[in-house]
């Protein structure tokens, strides 16, 4: 009798553990905001002069810390656990665009972006690369290919710090660790709402890759 209940307290720990294994955080993923953001980074940093600083308005008299030091809002947001509460925000594309704009890298990324931007606009006229799905430029025609990868590369380079730092906001407001898995649940959607904008902003005869993977010219 002991060894049977023995066995079944194993066998529900074992279930238990395994379930517990399944458990995954839903982070929430305002994607309308984060398309309106990634326009608004665009029209700050892409289109801005190189005398221009960003458009970035200076945070609020309560958002600043006693020491006189600004405070990120995403640090000053409720708990968006859940949907309600993150419907609540009213400018929450104007917050992440002023986020991500006042991070370093993200404004080198977008000062590189803004001075290859010529090039790759040539390129794309040209048909020799177009936007895929997933946020990035790929090649599309093999015989420039030599004189085409470095461009990609370093374009790529800095559509990835953009598209991660995104990421890394939403689980700041979602106040969830930047963990491999939950970092792994954010970027791919952060990524496909940046290609939805780059689709969207494409000129006539670019091609584009559409989210079910086709590939047409618009």
């Amino acid at each position: 009798m002991i060894k049977t209940l023995v066995r079944w307290l194993a066998s529900g720990m074992v279930g238990l553990l395994a379930a517990c294994a399944f458990i995954t955080v839903n982070v929430y993923f305002p994607e309308k905001d984060v398309k309106q953001a990634y326009k608004s980074l665009d029209e700050m940093l892409m289109k801005k002069t190189p005398d221009q600083g960003p458009d970035v308005k200076e945070p609020d008299q309560k958002e600043k810390s006693t020491d006189g030091k600004p405070v990120s809002w995403l640090r000053t947001l409720p708990s968006v656990s859940l949907v309600s509460e993150a419907h609540a925000q009213d400018d929450l594309s104007g917050k992440l665009a002023a986020e991500l704009a006042g991070i370093p890298e993200v404004q080198k990324a977008y000062e590189e972006m803004r001075n290859r931007l010529p090039e790759l606009n040539a390129l794309r006229d040209s048909g020799a690369v177009g936007e895929s799905a997933d946020g990035s430029v790929v090649l599309r025609d093999q015989s420039k290919a030599a004189a085409v990868k470095p461009v990609i590369q370093a374009e790529n380079g800095n559509r990835k710090t953009v598209i991660q730092n995104m990421a890394k906001a939403i689980l700041r407001m979602n106040k969830q660790s930047e963990t491999k898995d939950a970092m792994k649940q954010v970027i791919g959607k952060a990524a496909a709402t940046f290609a939805e904008t780059k689709r969207e902003e494409a000129k006539a005869g670019w091609y584009i890759q559409l989210a079910n993977g086709r590939w047409v010219q618009k």
